[in-house]
Order: structure tokens, then sequence, then C-alpha cells
């Protein structure tokens, strides 16, 4: 079993940059793969991005393609999301999300969830 923890949430202009932690603790965080998702209320949770365990290959929702980056640190058991360009319609509550296996886009097949950090961007 794997515990997560999102961090670096907060309130960014749009067109800002804002970079995003997710801490694990428990079982080898190597063996997972990571996902970063993403909830606005009235909205069903969305895919953001993925990464495989070794850190490739990654994947992106179209609408963060090119604008967000997922990486991570698999000494300091660490994923992150690093978003630039930010617009108007990326506010929402980010959840990193871990399961054993390759990288999907798919919210069913994560196992392990974080409680979520807040982004807000203003215009």
């Amino acid at each position: 079993q794997v515990q997560l923890a999102e961090s670096g949430g907060g309130s960014v202009q749009a067109g800002g940059s804002l970079g995003l932690s997710c801490a694990a603790t428990g079982r080898t965080f190597g063996i997972y793969a990571m996902g970063w998702f993403r909830h606005t209320p009235g909205k069903e949770r969305e895919f953001v991005a993925a990464i495989s365990r070794g850190g490739v290959p990654t994947n992106y929702a179209d609408s963060v393609q090119g604008r967000f980056t997922i990486s991570r640190d698999n000494a300091k058991n660490t994923v992150y999301l690093q978003m630039n360009s930010l617009k108007p319609e990326d506010p929402a509550v980010y959840y990193c999300a871990a399961r054993s296996g390759i990288a999907t886009t798919r919210l069913p097949d994560y196992d392990y969830w974080g409680q979520g950090t807040q982004v807000t961007v203003s215009s």
C-alpha cells in the first residue's frame, strides 16, 4: 500500500505557472505508475497526465498537452506536475494517484489517491 500527499497548490494569474508535488510513503514508489487528475465542481474528475514507473512514457490530456509536464524522482518518492501558461479553465482540485501496472488515463484503474490540492487561476 502507498500513501500520497499533494502539495504546491495555490492561486496564480492566468498565463502564470505553478508546480505541484506528490510525495509517496509506504511501499516502494518505483513499482507504481502515477497519474494526476483534477476535479471541478459540477464536473467529473478528469485525467490530466500520467507517467510510467521508469519515467517514460508519459501521457497528457489534450487540454494540457504542451503546457503541463509530469515527471518523477523515484529516489525522492515524488511525482511532479509543472503547470505553465495556466488558463481560466484550469482551476480545480488536483489529485495524484498510483497504480500497480502501466500508466493509464482511466480513473478506475488507479488504486491509491491523495487528498488533493486546490489550484486557482485568476484572469
